[in-house]
């Protein structure tokens, strides 16, 4: 859009508008069926909008249809070269873990195959995977480095994430993962994997300004709390906010541990307990709840849902689109995993992709809801009701989105 149609206004009337406000119950839905945009950003909704719309307006007939805030995907490793279906075969003929490893499966074969990619190769074989979760209605996404285990390996998985936005109409939040695995030539010396890689590649993420926050993986496949805290302890010191994956597969404490740093989200938290919900709802972290990795490891426990919602904690949920335990590039499906699986309603599955997933990336002033003065980054859905995003199992009532107030074909 050229700068002297920038401020052009338009209107978007005749619509059913769910505008996740956080002070309204449920949905939020607004009266008045209107959004006013103008110079990209939400300057009226409701009745109010079609008060201060100006004559020139440009208008939009919605048709009835709803309007909610532009979907979030607010955990990713989306960023990544090469895929693991074989190793999901071999599972099915029943390999095991240690087989399929010694078959150079596991996550060294993603390590392998992104650090042979450039940042541009890297988000050319990417695109695809983001490409379908832009034409589900996304307009933002997270997405983490962790693959490369090495400075520069991560650094280009960052450096490729920061691509993203220059290739496609969505807003990139990045996060640093070096803290996410041991390469085997550190087995055994996670010490010295962080002081030599993790430490130095996020003080280089940082000043090429490539990180925007810094995540960990605490678990006893991956890293101690007390491991997790050298890098929380760095990430401090630069002025960069943090995130956990954290009670995965046990509980190791590290909601806790994520919530002492004041944390933006604890991620996973199956194994999450009483004390770490506590800790949660004290320090404001987001819980983001992951189906499709509970799904295809074939996960038993669930996270504490009714434990959440009793304290206070935000819920938010995600694809954690990755290739070995989530190769899921689906909100909308991650929206049906989140009610089937784990009890959330409907209000809390679309809340949790929309509004509280904008909370657990620090962006709930920026967007997330439908509210004046904010981005104006809506997906509008072709459906009788909301519910609908919420039901139905492959199927995309996705009709358009718009991102900034540029409007978006599927």
């Amino acid at each position: 859009m050229s700068p002297s149609l920038s401020h052009r206004q338009t209107l978007l009337r005749n619509g059913r508008i769910a505008t996740l406000r956080p002070d309204a119950p449920g949905l939020g839905i607004a009266e008045g069926g209107a959004i006013l945009i103008e110079n990209g950003r939400i300057a009226a909704v409701g009745a109010a909008a079609l008060q201060t719309s100006a004559d020139s307006a440009d208008v939009v007939d919605l048709e009835g249809r709803w309007v909610t805030p532009g979907l979030i995907d607010c955990h990713t490793h989306v960023i990544h070269g090469g895929n693991r279906a074989r190793e999901f075969e071999m599972r099915l003929e029943g390999a095991t873990y240690e087989e399929i490893a010694r078959a150079g499966g596991g996550i060294v074969s993603s390590v392998t195959a992104t650090n042979a990619l450039s940042p541009e190769e890297l988000l050319a074989a990417s695109l695809p995977r983001i490409d379908t979760l832009l034409a589900e209605g996304v307009t933002t996404l997270e997405i983490k480095s962790g693959y490369g285990l090495s400075v520069e390996g991560e650094l280009n998985m960052l450096r490729a994430a920061r691509l993203v936005e220059r290739a496609r109409p969505v807003r990139v939040v990045t996060s640093y993962l070096g803290a996410h695995a041991t390469p085997p030539e550190y087995r055994g010396r996670n010490g010295d994997y962080i002081a030599d890689v993790v430490l130095p590649g996020l003080d280089r993420a940082h000043a090429e300004g490539l990180a925007d926050a810094v995540d960990g993986f605490c678990e006893g496949i991956a890293f101690s709390p007390e491991e997790i805290a050298r890098v929380f302890d760095r990430a401090r010191t630069l002025g960069l906010p943090v995130k956990l994956h954290a009670e995965q597969l046990s509980n190791l404490g590290g909601a806790k541990l994520a919530a002492s740093y004041g944390a933006l989200s604890a991620d996973h938290v199956e194994y999450l307990d009483d004390e770490g919900v506590a800790a949660l709802a004290a320090s404001g972290t987001v819980a983001v709840l992951l189906p499709g990795a509970f799904y295809a490891i074939r996960e038993r426990q669930k996270p504490p849902v009714e434990a959440l919602r009793k304290a206070g904690v935000p819920i938010a949920i995600a694809t954690d689109c990755n290739p070995g335990t989530s190769p899921l590039t689906s909100l909308l499906l991650t929206m049906n995993m989140s009610a089937t699986l784990f009890g959330l309603t409907v209000s809390e599955c679309i809340a949790g992709a929309t509004r509280e997933a904008a909370r657990a990336l620090g962006l709930i002033a920026e967007t997330g809801t439908i509210e004046a003065g904010k981005s104006a980054d809506l997906a509008i859905w072709t459906i009788d009701s909301p519910a609908e995003l919420v039901y139905r199992m492959g199927f995309n009532p996705l009709h358009s989105r718009y991102f900034k107030g540029q409007r978006i074909s599927p």
